[in-house]
């Protein structure tokens, strides 16, 4: 057995001892543990950035949202189909937003939009993996995402036995853990109604079957464990602790949303978007550093009109919504939500009376954790064709979500094939949206 563990690399060896694991528990989700997280070359932070979220929901709008439409609104001849309206925004220069946001608009004092981004590409999975990892893709390497990242700079918080990352109406799933463990992944919700599959034992496994199998294992293991005592085989141990942990853990009624009042879950709004808005609310709440919630329908190549009156309204509510819920539960100061889109939209209407997509271009938005309030941070020109001041890429995007969580975006992290990676590959953080 020692030879044909030597025989494996440090990849192989992780991926042994999660899959021997896997098999012998009958479960399919597994914790991360601190010892794998160590094995892959963790030292610990470095120098931290701004640090005030100790939480992200990170809205993510599928397909391309339109700047124009939303966070930047223009008028004259690439003006959309509604006007733009005014957004109370106090002594912040963040003035109108639109015609659409209406209920963004009354909540525009709780967060900053940056109307500069700019990218060099207009497909969607590039689009969305650059975004999502501040990485172009190249050759064979897979980058992690941001709550990868968080999970190997700032490791499990404290007591908590959730997932420290999930993904929820997960369909596009970019970009996972990359380089580091696998155990780094998000755990995917597929549907936010049905919430977490297969944390229980699997089919046909009775609870005691179950018990029998982890006595059996351990005693198995003893001699083994204590002969080899590297990382691995100690991460090996470590997770029998931890997976049993989550599993009998109370913090699992996080993803119940029947647990929610009605009127709650009715104010998020019955579909897929709002109640993952609120789901994601009820994890960071129990401790989950890192929340995506994916929104689709903003690919918009025909009769943008009817489509923003759907799709535009839904994000309107379900993010001013999440908002006020976050203050009232007094976690908007420790939660920063993102929004983010692959591009945006071209200004000009197709003959489909739609918009075509437009990397040049396009706005994202931060909220709570710190942020400041009523803010815009650079601007396009009148037309919205081409960024006109302070231009944001999507390398600074990401260093700016790590920047807000406190993590050392500038430190050099190797990665398994020993090459030299950073968070958003050394994007410069917009530290003019923080408070």
């Amino acid at each position: 057995m020692k030879t044909e563990l030597n025989r494996l690399n440090d990849v192989s060896r992780r991926e042994f001892m999660l899959r021997t694991a896997k098999t012998a528990l009958g479960v399919s989700l597994l914790p991360v543990s601190s010892s794998l997280l160590r094995a892959a070359g963790t030292t610990g932070p470095g120098t931290p950035g701004f640090g005030k979220a100790k939480h992200v929901i990170f809205l993510w709008m599928n397909g391309g949202m339109t700047h124009i439409d939303t966070w930047d609104p223009k008028d004259g001849a690439t003006k959309g189909p509604t006007d733009p309206i005014k957004a109370e925004s106090g002594s912040g220069n963040l003035d109108r937003l639109g015609g659409t946001m209406t209920k963004m608009a009354k909540v525009a004092n709780k967060f900053s939009i940056i109307r500069s981004m700019s990218s060099k590409t207009g497909v969607h999975d590039q689009g969305t993996y650059v975004m999502k990892t501040g990485y172009e893709p190249r050759g064979t390497i897979v980058h992690p995402g941001m709550g990868a990242w968080g999970s190997h700079f700032l490791g499990r918080i404290k007591g908590v036995t959730l997932p420290d990352s999930v993904v929820v109406n997960s369909g596009n799933a970019y970009p996972g853990a990359g380089f580091f463990p696998t155990t780094t992944s998000p755990i995917p919700i597929s549907n936010p109604e049905t919430g977490l599959q297969n944390i229980r034992p699997s089919a046909g496994v009775s609870d005691g079957q179950f018990q029998k199998r982890i006595s059996l294992m351990d005693e198995f293991d003893t001699s083994f464990r204590k002969k080899f005592q590297s990382d691995e085989v100690k991460s090996y141990s470590e997770f029998y602790d931890e997976t049993m942990k989550l599993m009998k853990s109370e913090d699992l009624k996080a993803f119940d949303l029947s647990q929610e009042p009605a009127a709650v879950r009715d104010k998020f709004g019955r579909n897929n978007f709002g109640q993952g808005a609120l789901l994601a609310r009820r994890l960071v709440q129990a401790g989950v550093r890192f929340v995506e919630v994916q929104f689709g329908g903003w690919d918009m190549h025909n009769t943008i009109d009817t489509a923003l009156g759907n799709t535009g309204a839904t994000m309107d509510n379900v993010f001013a919504t999440l908002i006020e819920d976050l203050q009232s539960n007094g976690l908007l100061e420790s939660t920063m939500i993102v929004m983010g889109s692959e591009f945006g939209r071209t200004p000009d209407i197709n003959e489909n009376d739609g918009r075509d997509h437009y990397p040049l271009a396009y706005s994202t938005v931060f909220a709570g954790g710190g942020v400041k309030g009523g803010f815009v941070y650079g601007s396009t020109d009148k037309e919205g064709r081409r960024v006109a001041d302070k231009q944001v890429t999507p390398q600074d995007f990401c260093a700016t979500i790590g920047h807000g969580m406190g993590l050392p975006v500038d430190e050099v992290v190797m990665s398994p094939s020993n090459r030299p990676f950073t968070v958003g590959d050394k994007g410069v953080p917009v530290v003019d949206i923080f408070a």
